[in-house]
């Protein structure tokens, strides 16, 4: 044990944490677009950008309930490991089991509504099958495959293993190129071939996490160390305190994702179309929006690493009282943020989008659509990325409830209401009501990233007792 008098190693700062995770997150990131890339030579590529927009929220959904669960198993197995207990360690092994059959169920019969429910949508014809064949390949094959992969992903993180998790997910992107190939250009299977490549992609990342976690498993159970009691009452109770709360803030993104998607289903109305060509302006608009939320999430991917880096090292130098040094390191995450931004995103966004639209569009009125995101893109992306960088604040402060809170007031309470109503807004002032939904939509976001903001700062300064700031002084 470490005397009073030895010096506590220093914790490393958010740069140092973070730069591995950006990698990872910004390469697992490009592979996204893997799909969009595809779908882009397929006969009609709108119709598919437009559905693979559709299927996203109830993708990010998925995403949601396997993060959440993920942190939640790999939190109480390094907890028990950390303490030597060995048959706590093989309990949670078996409660997650339970949990991932359940996430399986789930996503299967999510899957199968999707079947039974897209020609019901009032979507245009083509998109409404391409959304049906796009979804179930999509949800239903992930649902199979993915979520046997958080056992074994959580695994080789409580072992400190962050390289496994970083080389499963280039696996699983390589893989998903190789199959999208296969069966767009060889096997021309359209959507379905898209959707189907992205499950079978997903038993790559599978099975390596499986070798690692077991190689790391052997290695514990043969040191023969972990012999303390202890095992939970309830393991699965256990597992979902952490769970839920992790992934709720993911299950609001993608509730905004689904009522946006139900605005653009309904929009331009006011265009004086009717019938097949008022579908066909809502199939483009959906398109062109399908495209810049992907473009947004790719942009804002180092935010999302910074912010997973934030939490443990919040946490610490919470626990640890260094006030001083906590706001230290989330000012020197913020401006490193705001680096990036002018650097990176306004240029990218500027100059890239119109590229990328020309590319991944082939309608005029799709393109022209997208046009209007072109100086909106790149604000969202900047006032987005703190409200990612503090949200895991209120995690690691025990402040869950509050974060749960503010990100129900930014999805719910600002972005969506202010996307509908800049859309509303701009048809009265007689202007384009796809670029009124894009500015609400970006001042939907900044609300709440201002919000989340001013709450993050104020709960570091009450919850950090004044005697942290030591650290800065030092």
């Amino acid at each position: 044990m470490t005397s009073p008098a030895e010096p506590q190693p220093r914790i490393p700062g958010i740069l140092h944490l973070a730069w591995p995770l950006v990698v990872s997150f910004a390469l697992r990131a490009a592979f996204t677009w893997v799909d969009r890339i595809y779908a882009a030579y397929l006969p009609d590529p709108d119709v598919a950008q437009a559905a693979i927009g559709l299927a996203q929220p109830i993708e990010f959904l998925l995403i949601a309930c396997w993060v959440g669960s993920s942190n939640g198993l790999t939190s109480r197995l390094a907890a028990a490991m950390g303490a030597r207990e060995g048959a706590r360690v093989e309990q949670l092994k078996r409660a997650s089991l339970r949990l991932i059959w359940s996430l399986v169920v789930l996503f299967v019969l999510i899957a199968a509504a999707i079947w039974f429910s897209a020609p019901r949508l009032g979507l245009e014809a083509n998109l409404a099958r391409g959304f049906q064949v796009y979804g179930v390949a999509l949800i239903g094959g992930s649902a199979l495959t993915g979520f046997w992969a958080i056992l074994p992903d959580s695994l080789v993180k409580a072992h400190q293993d962050t390289r496994t998790t970083m080389w499963a997910g280039i696996i699983s992107s390589v893989v998903n190129v190789a199959f999208n190939t296969l069966f767009v250009f060889v096997f021309h299977w359209g959507l379905f071939g898209i959707g189907l490549s992205t499950a079978i992609g997903r038993l790559g990342g599978l099975a390596y996490s499986i070798w690692k976690a077991g190689q790391h498993e052997r290695a514990r159970v043969g040191a023969g160390r972990d012999t303390a009691p202890g095992l939970y009452d309830r393991p699965i109770r256990a597992l979902l305190t952490i769970a839920i709360p992790s992934g709720l803030t993911y299950v609001l993104m993608a509730a905004e994702g689904f009522a946006v998607n139900g605005i653009l289903a309904n929009s331009h109305t006011s265009s004086g179309a009717t019938g097949a060509a008022l579908k066909a302006i809502q199939a483009d608009a959906l398109a062109a929006w399908s495209v810049f939320g992907a473009a947004v999430s790719f942009l804002a991917m180092p935010a999302i690493a910074v912010g997973v880096a934030m939490l443990p090292l919040a946490a610490r130098l919470g626990g640890a009282a260094e006030g001083g040094r906590l706001r230290s390191e989330l000012r020197t995450a913020l401006l490193a943020w705001a680096g990036f931004g002018l650097l990176v995103v306004v240029p990218l966004g500027l100059f890239g989008w119109p590229w990328l639209t020309d590319v991944l569009l082939e309608s005029e009125q799709a393109i022209q659509f997208a046009a209007r995101a072109r100086w909106i893109l790149p604000l969202v992306v900047l006032v987005l990325g703190p409200f990612m960088i503090t949200r895991p604040l209120f995690d690691a402060m025990a402040a869950s409830r509050t974060g749960l809170l503010l990100s129900c007031l930014r999805s719910l309470g600002l972005i969506v209401p202010c996307t509908f109503a800049g859309g509303l807004i701009a048809v009265a002032m007689g202007a384009s009501e796809m670029g009124g939904m894009l500015a609400g939509n970006g001042l939907g976001v900044a609300g709440g990233t201002t919000i989340a903001l001013v709450s993050a700062l104020r709960l570091v300064r009450t919850k950090v007792p004044p005697q942290g700031d030591r650290a800065e002084a030092s």
